[in-house]
């Protein structure tokens, strides 16, 4: 999902792909993401940069840039920014693949999990706000019926306990935001469910203009979601009209609906503002 791109803006440059720490590679936004992260520094642990790694990383640039624009141009600056933050879908993936038969209970261990998570989450949130972070758009992935879950199962449905367990992260992280957004001045957000959108397509693919739902457009095995893609792998003669591109992502056409979902939606999917409304303020 680019919303950048619907903003008018270029997108941000990877953080370690910039060649010197200049204000000039950080004034128009920076991108600290790496693939596999989640809340959890144990998630794909020494296989992605971890989530606290990559704040530790956005700490050197808003000290960079306080250096050398002054503290409170430097704040004014990084209040106007959008921080958009996508995590915790690769928390709950793994921990559904490991535990196939769990379910979702109010005191049992998935729903320790996810208190595990929202409490790591909380400090994550707080230190981005420490270091300026004003406007943050919080995305809950899509998890619980992406072809790598649905192909552990025998009858190929989604993930009943990813998809429970996503929901209840989105409902506790909107609460710490909404928590901090009474306690801290100036702070703003939009959370966007992207899992409750994405289910739209799920349920009713032709409506939304998609002949598959199910398996991924590129893979290889049952679904095409055994093995990633890969020189051999097979591809779909339309990925357009597949939800998904490989085991865990949606196609372009489906980030593109996703877009403009969190961009111009509304409740239940994007709130209590859309992503418009959030770069309005």
């Amino acid at each position: 999902m680019d919303a950048a791109e619907k903003l008018g803006l270029a997108t941000s440059p990877p953080y370690l792909a910039l060649s010197s720490s200049s204000n000039v590679n950080y004034a128009n936004g920076v991108n600290f993401a790496s693939g596999g992260a989640g809340v959890s520094n144990a998630t794909n642990k020494d296989l992605c940069i971890t989530f606290d790694k990559q704040i530790e990383y956005y700490s050197t640039v808003y000290a960079s840039l306080a250096r050398s624009l002054g503290q409170a141009q430097a704040d004014n600056h990084l209040a106007k920014s959008i921080f958009a933050i996508s995590i915790g879908s690769n928390d709950i993936i793994h921990y559904a693949k490991a535990n196939t038969a769990a379910e979702l209970g109010d005191d049992g261990p998935s729903q320790q999990f996810i208190d595990t998570l929202i409490q790591s989450l909380t400090g994550q949130l707080q230190s981005l706000y420490n270091l300026g972070a004003r406007k943050v758009l919080f995305l809950g992935g899509p998890v619980g019926c992406t072809p790598s879950l649905r192909e552990l199962s025998s009858t190929k449905d989604c993930s009943a306990l990813a998809n429970a367990m996503a929901v209840q992260c989105n409902k506790a992280a909107e609460a710490v935001l909404s928590g901090m957004s009474a306690q801290h001045q100036g702070l703003q957000y939009a959370l966007f469910d992207s899992s409750a959108a994405l289910l739209r397509y799920i349920d009713q693919p032709a409506a939304y203009g998609f002949a598959e739902a199910k398996a991924a457009c590129c893979g290889l095995g049952d679904m095409h979601a055994k093995i990633a893609y890969t020189p051999l792998s097979h591809y779909c003669a339309n990925r357009s009209d597949h939800v998904f591109w490989d085991f865990y992502h949606p196609t372009e056409a489906t980030a593109q609906k996703l877009t403009s979902t969190a961009f111009d939606g509304s409740a239940p999917f994007i709130f209590p503002i859309n992503i418009r409304q959030l770069s309005a303020i």
